[in-house]
């Protein structure tokens, strides 16, 4: 064999290798995505097996997206320091561990705590796995590859729906979280053997202390919210928690222009394209996962579906929610990202205004899945605004931002939802359905107001500012 054709043979053989690696390394990060609509299906029968509360309701998915979303950016740094293969492999096994002891819990003490484990596993995981994908593609292939690494966001969604009816149903809501485990472990064995060893590291220590405020002043801030839903909006139980949450930001605000390195360069919020694009991740993740929220709910409790059926209906939203973004990815090059913004909040208020103005099964679905349209244009528009003016050195700080609000977001919705509907909730009454959707059109019309004034009408120009 000549040589020429022996390196051929050597490249054909690693590029197959760097797309099997992108393949298991989605897989992981499929769990981490899959694991907040996955649970939505399963909470009414969580709630009946444990004997959970409305509160504790609320913890099963907010203790998951708050410690997942602060520590976003200390597991990136854990990459940069540590390296992108060892914090892979730890914070999969993490995850994979909290996943078998969150399926075992018998009590809310049990469920949350794994959540929380869960969360830590995901925010290791995610941005080193990213890492090792921008480091094993170049040019066009990366292109492709980080084309197929976003469109896991809009497959989990709905692959979460559809698995978590069908587990829910079937063995029980248990297996929505042992269902990671023999997966996990597979990919686990697999990335141990494939991740290749890394060759670079920054020096650095890691801003622990910051991470630390950012994400109990944002849990501080979700335990106010739901207090307030129980006991008042200016009871004292509400009122101290929503205290010590300004008092935890502004000491992250502090400790960040102190630390050295900073976990998180607040300079760059401070530009009004970053700015807004982190309102838009906020608002579009707090609306979507309202209607998860408040639509299983409604449709187990109030219509007695089982977790199957409820799954199956709500696939359109998840497809609403793929083809909103689809849509948005085509047009807002032309458009910019101000219209495709200002539209897909218009379409998600007339969405919920549908279930929130006309009762039964058929006004939710089809109020939903138009929602979760324009929901899904709204996510497009985040992420084009808040990049369009970020140099490539500040991409990576830019997008850690935008997915820790990602996550933030998720946590207050489910939060002033369950607030909002706990009559409905733990009583008979669709009131406070009803109530909830209202309260998220008229949220979705406002950030639409907001948007159309601070987003500029033509399309940024790249470059940094």
């Amino acid at each position: 064999m000549t040589d020429s054709a022996e390196a051929e043979r050597t490249s054909a053989h690693l590029m197959i290798n760097r797309w099997r690696l992108l393949g298991l390394l989605a897989v992981a990060q499929f769990m981490l995505i899959l694991d907040v609509t996955v649970v939505a299906i399963a909470l009414p029968q969580m709630a009946t097996d444990l004997s959970l509360s409305r509160v504790a309701l609320t913890w099963v998915v907010s203790a998951y997206t708050i410690t997942f979303g602060g520590l976003l950016l200390l597991g990136g740094r854990c990459a940069d320091l540590f390296g992108s293969r060892t914090v892979v492999l730890a914070g999969l096994a993490i995850f994979t561990a909290a996943s078998l002891v969150t399926g075992l819990a018998t009590g809310p003490a049990m469920l949350i705590g794994g959540r929380v484990a869960q969360g830590l596993g995901a925010a290791l995981l995610s941005p080193a796995a990213l890492s090792v994908v921008v480091k094993t593609f170049d040019d066009e292939e990366r292109n492709r590859a980080l084309g197929i690494w976003s469109a896991l966001g809009g497959a989990g969604a709905a692959a979460g729906v559809l698995l978590g009816g069908l587990l829910t149903a079937g063995p029980g809501w248990q297996w929505v979280f042992y269902v990671n485990v023999p997966i996990g472990l597979l990919v686990l064995v697999a990335l141990t053997r494939m991740l290749p060893r890394d060759l670079t590291s920054v020096g650095g220590r890691l801003d622990v202390p910051g991470a630390l405020l950012v994400t109990a002043g944002t849990a501080a801030a979700v335990y106010a919210i739901i207090a307030a839903g129980d006991l008042g909006l200016f009871a004292l139980g509400a009122v101290i928690p929503l205290a010590a949450a300004v008092v935890l930001y502004v000491g992250f605000v502090w400790q960040q222009r102190a630390a050295s390195p900073a976990m998180m360069d607040l300079g760059i919020l401070a530009r009004r394209s970053v700015a807004t694009g982190t309102f838009l991740i906020f608002v579009a993740t707090a609306l979507m996962i309202s209607v998860f929220f408040l639509g299983t709910f409604y449709l187990q409790h109030f219509r007695h579906f089982n977790p199957l059926v409820t799954g199956l209906l709500f696939l359109p939203v998840a497809a609403g929610a793929i083809i909103g973004a689809q849509l948005a990815g085509r047009h807002i090059g032309r458009v910019g990202p101000r219209v495709v913004a200002v539209a897909g909040l218009a379409a998600t208020a007339v969405g919920l205004g549908i279930p929130a103005l006309a009762d039964g099964t058929s006004a939710l679905v089809v109020g939903i899945a138009v929602a979760a349209l324009g929901i899904g244009a709204v996510f497009v528009a985040a992420s084009t605004t808040a990049l369009s003016q970020v140099g490539h050195r500040e991409a990576g700080l830019a997008s850690g931002i935008l997915s820790t609000f990602h996550e933030f977001g998720a946590a207050f919705g489910v939060a002033v939802t369950s607030s909002l509907a706990v009559t409905s909730i733990t009583g008979t009454s669709t009131a406070g359905f009803d109530r909830g959707f209202s309260v998220a059109a008229v949220a979705a019309v406002i950030a639409g107001l907001v948007v159309f004034a601070v987003v500029p009408a033509a399309r940024p120009a790249g470059g940094s500012s």
